[in-house]
Order: structure tokens, then sequence, then C-alpha cells
């Protein structure tokens, strides 16, 4: 028996790129089943995109292989009158209907809250763009590097030399996607009480700017604007990026305590009773100072060495990794983070995808298939071979 908190819970995705079909993924690794609807022929944009063109021509590029595994595939042109009715046989039996086109979009091809929510009163109704269903900004079209400009996000991020830069990644498509299964997950929750669904209408722009919590906060209350500090902390010293004898060294000495157990394990007490050290105040002060000679002591011994000593005295402390190494870290395998897979439609190459770092009574959530083809599940649903599609292009693609 599948105990996964979503087990029974159908959830129909039209969504594209990222945020989406994040969101789905969460969903899925939940127990969700998820039903992707796509483009008779071309489906999910994500299937070309990714760093290898022969998998991106064949519609099964790393992009779209990193979110969409453990879910179903089905071809659907919601302009085609036989496949708007099998979308609203489909609709009846869902519990939640996501889609990020930009706003307006669904409504536009006739399947508005009011239309959907009397096809099914208990069906909740999830939107995904990049700015909310309304406002002055709501036809402007958003992918995460716009959200990610616009919500200050770049402007704080690298050194004061370097900034404005983006995320290494696309951080604000993931927070809009986590932000729209808390709350799918909370409108199920509220349906078990009311009986009716409701409609979540998500903005990028306002998940993300909430995820940059004591950045905004701070401004909010204080007045005095956030700058860009490379890897430092704004809010303590010592606590950022250090200089071991190999490589970088990341340290957050943020409690006074620990501050005192560094020095020690550093050999230098004498850091301890400098007054310009003295205190939490006073040695983000004098942070530059501090920092020099933190790290000529830490020249000392290679990074490895001063992680294991650090954290092992209690004083947070780790090697800054690389992607490819941080893949191969024993805590990843023990704890069963990444599952693989067949590839789909190549039996014979193994494609390993992530978990989300839940487990749910002692096991990791996986998903229990790859990716799907496209179209693949056309006929567990009886759905017809799609015809030329005529689709709108007025998709937003968070």
């Amino acid at each position: 028996m599948d105990d996964r908190p979503l087990h029974g819970v159908r959830v129909l995705d039209l969504t594209n790129v990222l945020a989406g079909p994040y969101c789905s993924y969460q969903l899925m690794l939940l127990g969700a089943e998820v039903i992707k609807i796509e483009k008779p022929g071309h489906g999910d944009l994500a299937r070309r995109l990714g760093p290898e063109p022969a998998l991106n021509q064949a519609g099964v590029g790393a992009s779209f292989l990193a979110q969409n595994a453990g879910k179903k595939s089905v071809e659907l042109d919601l302009k085609d009158p036989r496949d708007r009715a099998a979308f609203e046989g489909l609709l009846a039996d869902a519990d939640v209907l996501l889609e990020n086109f930009r706003a307006g979009v669904l409504a536009r091809t006739g399947y508005g809250w009011d239309v959907l929510h009397h096809i099914n009163p208990r069906l909740i109704y999830c939107a995904i763009s990049g700015f909310g269903q309304a406002g002055p900004m709501s036809q402007a079209p958003a992918y995460d590097q716009i959200i990610q400009g616009l919500s200050g996000m770049m402007s704080i991020t690298g050194t004061p030399e370097t900034a404005p830069l983006r995320v290494g990644f696309p951080v604000c498509d993931s927070v809009g996607g986590l932000v729209a299964a808390m709350s799918i997950c909370a409108a199920l929750t509220g349906r078990s009480r009311t009986g009716t669904g409701v409609h979540l209408d998500v903005s990028m722009l306002e998940a993300s700017l909430s995820a940059m919590g004591w950045a905004a906060s701070n401004y909010l209350v204080s007045g005095i604007p956030p700058e860009p500090m490379g890897d430092q902390n704004a809010t303590a010293a010592p606590s950022g990026t250090f200089d071991a004898a190999d490589g970088p060294l990341n340290i957050a000495a943020n409690r006074q305590q620990q501050f005192e157990v560094l020095c020690r394990l550093i050999g230098r007490d004498d850091l301890t009773t400098d007054e310009r050290f003295a205190d939490r105040e006073a040695r983000k002060v004098n942070r530059t100072a501090l920092n020099r000679e933190i790290n000529s002591a830490l020249r000392r011994r290679p990074a490895l060495e001063w992680e294991r000593l650090l954290s092992g005295a209690g004083v947070p402390a780790a090697r800054i990794l690389s992607v490819p190494q941080t893949v191969e870290l024993e805590q990843l395998r023990q704890r069963g983070f990444f599952t693989d897979l067949p590839f789909p439609g190549d039996p014979g190459r193994r494609l390993r995808v992530n978990g989300n770092g839940v487990h749910v009574n002692g096991a990791p959530l996986r998903p229990g298939s790859p990716p799907p083809l496209l179209g693949e599940h056309n006929i567990e649903f009886d759905i017809h071979d799609a015809d030329v599609a005529v689709t709108t292009d007025e998709v937003s693609a968070p």
C-alpha cells in the first residue's frame, strides 16, 4: 500500500519548462498521479532544452528529464472539439489543475475558473505566472532571469565590483514551483474540510521576494538597502568563505561561543580579547581585519581537515564543492536522494534523477517510472491519435 501523503490525488499538468513541472514533480514524489497534458507533436518546451543536442532533437532533453519522472503524458489540443471533450472528462475526475500560461490565456480558451468550478466543484486550480493574474505587469512575459532582476535578487548577488549577478541556477522558477506545491497541499487539506476547491494564483515575483527574507525585511524595517557582499554574511562575522591551504572553506561562526571555539582551534585565542572583535557588532564593523587574521591561520591546513575539526567541535564549516563532487557525497548516497531509472526510449541507458530531501516513514520519496515519451499514455486515457494541432502561442514559461 502506498503510504505517501498524496496517494490517490490526480493532477492535470498543463505546464511547461520549469516552475510548473518542478511543482508537479514535488506533488508526484509525494504520491500524486500527475498527467502531463502536452501539445500534440511538440509537448513541453523543455523536451528540447539541455546540453545534449541529440536528446533535444529526440524530445527528451535533459531539462525535461530532470523534472518529469513518474508522470504520464497525453496529447491534447484545447482548440480541437474532440480533445476538449477528452480534457473535460479528465477534469471531472481530477483533484488539481496546474498551469503556467500567461495570465488569462486558459480563460480565453474557455476554461476560466467559473467554468472549471462548474465542471468539477472539488477541483483545485493553480495558476503559476511571473507576476500574478492581475496588475499592470500581469501580461508581461517572464522567465527566471527576468524575475531575478526585478525582485532585487541580482542587485545583492556578487561583490560591489561584480553585482548585479544572476544566481547560478533558476532559483525563482524553483521557488515559484515550491510555493505552488505548498499551496496546493494546503488547498487539498482545506477541501477535506469544506468539500470545495479553490483558485490559487501564484506570482513568481512575489514568491521570490518572500524567499529573500531578511534582505527585503531588513530594508522594510530599517530603511537601509542591502548591498552585495559576495560570500560574506551581512548578519554576522566571521561568516563567509575563507582560505584554507588548498582552496576555499565556508565558516559560519555566528554565535559568540562558536567564534571563541574557532579562535581556539586555529590557534588564535588572542582574537577573542581584541576589542575590535569583542562582540557581534564589533566583528561586523571590523570584518575585513578579522577575516585577514583568520585566513592567515587557516592557510596552514587543507580545507577537509578544517571541515572535520571545526564541524566536529560545533563550528559550522565545510568545503565548497563542484556539482560533480556534490552528487558523489556519501551523505546523499546513504539517504537515497538519487533514483536510477530506465532511460526513456533507450532501455540500455540509465537515467539518474533527484529526490526532494523528504523521507516518509523512513524511506525517501522516489519516482516509480522514467519521464514519459510524448503521448506515451494516450491509450491509457482513451485519447485519439492527435491531428495537426493549432494551439496558443501565449504561453509564459516560468
